[in-house]
């Protein structure tokens, strides 16, 4: 069974590459770290995948949370510290997985890559 993890990234914050960079790895590390151990070691030993989508809007982006908590997936909520380039509390992406391809497809298949 393959497994993978999506980062989904707010296409309206204009981010550039290293700042976006930073909060895409802040997202796939946090949601690994809230995943279920023998989920993640099945993810890694998959290879790991990663893929980034973007979605429109921080509404968006919550609406994509919420439908993934209801499948039972674990998420990671980024919010900027506000240090750089942006104000301090800014959502800025969402990290769902690593879990089954299949039920992660369930909420983001429809999604372009960033």
């Amino acid at each position: 069974m393959p497994y993978k993890q999506v980062i989904l990234v707010r296409e309206d914050l204009k981010l550039p590459k290293g700042k976006l960079s930073a909060q895409v790895a802040h997202a796939s590390v946090d949601a690994a770290l809230k995943s279920d151990k023998k989920i993640v070691e099945l993810w890694k030993k998959d290879g790991g995948k990663k893929i980034v989508l973007k979605v429109k809007d921080e509404k968006e982006l919550l609406r994509y949370k919420q439908m993934a908590e209801d499948l039972g997936l674990k998420t990671a909520l980024i919010k900027d510290a506000g240090h750089t380039v942006l104000e301090p509390g800014t959502i800025t992406c969402l990290g769902i997985g690593p879990d089954e391809e299949q039920k992660i497809d369930k909420v983001s298949g429809k999604l372009r890559m960033m």
